[in-house]
């Protein structure tokens, strides 16, 4: 189990397989039979899906789900979800049922701007440094005219470029701090090209026209975006909240109170927010965005006034109830993964095709509703009866119970509290 080789990636896939079926699945075939089992069927596809990333030797599947009756603006959307935790889906598409019959979603987007930071050394003059950014900034941008081309045609581009004094935070630091435009794409390769090339004429010119010499670390996006913002929220009378027995002001002082404490508790807040990105990561994985990267800008943006707590809100004036959420989202809808996986493509056509403007509605709209799904679970019925229920199959297919045990377990369940123990017990009793 600690074997080694050298030039891996050179190895033809079934070689690849074959050295880790040998090496570190004990030279199982029913190892690699599950491997190879998930391949396509179809040779280009499953070439495309191989070239995605390196050392590929299989796929890995998560299940695709739809959430329907999504009222946003108006507007009504299904929206496709890849996730694989049970009750996710099932728990956006019961909080676009309640809020559609209460005025759905209403959602805005209040700035687009990307950030990237080519981030250097300079243990000189800050006056002089500042002297020779003034007079080079208009020759930065122009070095980028090739890069730049095609997206100011469209309306995108740089849109300015400063140059921030940071050695009170470390010595002789700086950063040249740019900020984009991108429109549909999420513009991570363009902004990276870009920043390169101010690095590169930063440097080249530095040298003939300052006494101290410039070092650059590095250039590089950054994944917090706290100006490319947007905001969702619903909004209904309280007694309209009326539901499941319980009467709407109850039903909105404890809601709210709820949202309070993830504001200022942050063992509670992470939990909290943990439930957003629930749904917020199921849309974006199915339209082929980069999950990883929302994840961090939404998490810093949390702790942006030094303490982490919670992304929504919630308030009742007079006789009003209104849960609302601002977030960061850096999002396209072309380019990457959006025009070559297949089932990204068809996740966005579910959608309508929609710009990255109206997709950070969607995806912003999904997590909203995936936390008031949720807080609605634990400020009423507690959040254990809907998710075991949800997770009831899961235990069922790990026994591997057949579709009659299924259906006997299930309606079993129908009136009793489902534990994993109780499960096991039921399933004992009918193999009996």
């Amino acid at each position: 189990m600690s074997a080694t080789i050298s030039g891996f990636s050179k190895l033809s896939k079934s070689e690849k397989i074959d050295w880790i079926v040998t090496n570190y699945l004990s030279n199982s075939e029913a190892a690699k039979q599950t491997i190879t089992q998930y391949f396509n069927a179809d040779n280009k596809l499953q070439q495309l899906h191989d070239e995605f990333i390196e050392n590929t030797i299989s796929n890995y599947y998560l299940p695709l789900g739809v959430a329907p009756n999504f009222d946003i603006n108006g507007k009504t959307y299904a929206i496709p979800m890849a996730i694989e935790e049970s009750s996710v889906v099932a728990a956006a598409s019961n909080a676009a049922k309640f809020w559609m019959k209460r005025g759905g979603f209403k959602a805005e987007v209040l700035s687009t701007t990307k950030i990237g930071q080519v981030h250097f050394m300079f243990d000189g003059d800050f006056e002089e440094l500042k002297l020779y950014f003034n007079s080079i900034k208009p020759k930065l941008i122009a070095d980028t005219k090739a890069i730049t081309a095609n997206m100011e045609k469209r309306g995108g581009g740089i849109l300015d470029i400063e140059l921030r004094n940071k050695t009170e935070d470390l010595d002789n630091y700086y950063q040249l701090h740019a900020t984009f435009e991108t429109l549909d794409a999420m513009g991570a390769n363009f902004i990276n090209s870009c920043l390169e090339q101010f690095a590169k004429t930063f440097k080249a010119e530095a040298e003939k026209h300052l006494n101290t010499p410039i070092e650059i670390v590095m250039s590089i996006l950054s994944n917090y975006v706290p100006d490319c913002l947007v905001r969702v929220e619903v909004s209904c009378n309280v007694e309209d909240l009326k539901d499941k027995g319980i009467s709407g002001k109850a039903f909105a002082e404890k809601f709210v109170r709820a949202v309070n404490i993830a504001e200022v508790e942050p063992h509670r807040a992470v939990t909290h927010n943990k439930g957003i990105m629930n749904g917020i990561d199921a849309v974006v994985l199915a339209t082929g965005n980069d999950f990883r990267a929302v994840e961090a800008g939404v998490h810093a943006f949390a702790v942006k006034n030094g303490k982490y707590t919670s992304l929504t809100h919630a308030k009742i004036e007079g006789d009003v109830f209104t849960f609302w959420m601002e977030i960061p989202l850096a999002l396209g809808t072309v380019g990457g993964l959006t025009g070559l996986h297949p089932l990204v493509k068809i996740a966005l056509q579910i959608l309508g095709q929609p710009s990255a403007k109206e997709l950070m509605q969607i995806v912003a709209v999904a997590g909203l509703a995936q936390n008031f799904a949720a807080l609605r679970s634990l400020t009423t019925t507690g959040i254990q009866e809907g998710h075991m229920k949800m997770h009831l199959m899961n235990i069922l297919n790990q026994f591997e119970a057949t579709n009659t045990e299924k259906d006997s377990i299930v309606n079993h369940f129908k009136t009793n509290t489902v534990t994993h123990s109780a499960v096991v017990t039921e399933i004992e009793k009918l193999r009996q």
